[in-house]
């Protein structure tokens, strides 16, 4: 096999997993579909903000991170702004914006509006997601809900 033929599938593979990576945001997270989640969630993935790093899981922690969300911020839309990956890895650099309804990083809920700045990273294996961790522009988040500048 030739190694142009090697990085065709490489590539096609980076490919394929930027777009689960994409419809987990934009049909899971943000269109809410559990249909997607039971379709591109392996049954044994960790979602380390909820089991901690190298942690095991299952879907249903993906399931209640989700539903801690929508308990917390009502009309949640989220935008994926780019995706880098590499392998089986996929970052992804994403916006949510929503109504504060819940407590978020300690904060009770206000009533306002909100625009949250994070990055995630997801591993994929065979077009499932089997690892997520995300990093929030907490500090951002706070400021806007709180009404507090450092």
């Amino acid at each position: 096999m030739s190694s142009t033929h090697n990085n065709f599938d490489f590539e096609n593979e980076i490919e394929r997993n930027k777009a689960v990576a994409r419809r987990y945001f934009e049909e899971f997270v943000d269109g809410r579909s559990l249909d997607t989640l039971d379709e591109i969630v392996a049954a044994d993935a960790a979602d380390e903000t909820r089991v901690g790093v190298g942690g095991t899981g299952t879907r249903e922690d993906f399931r209640e991170h989700a539903k801690w969300v929508g308990e917390n911020v009502t009309d949640v839309h989220v935008t994926v702004s780019d995706l880098l990956a590499e392998g089986d890895r996929v970052i992804v650099f994403w916006r949510i914006e929503g109504l504060h309804t819940g407590n978020i990083f300690g904060v009770p809920a206000t009533g306002k509006p909100f625009t949250g700045h994070s990055i995630s990273w997801l591993t994929i294996r065979d077009g499932q997601v089997v690892r997520y961790n995300v990093l929030p522009d907490r500090l951002g988040i706070v400021q806007q809900l709180a009404d507090v500048h450092l």
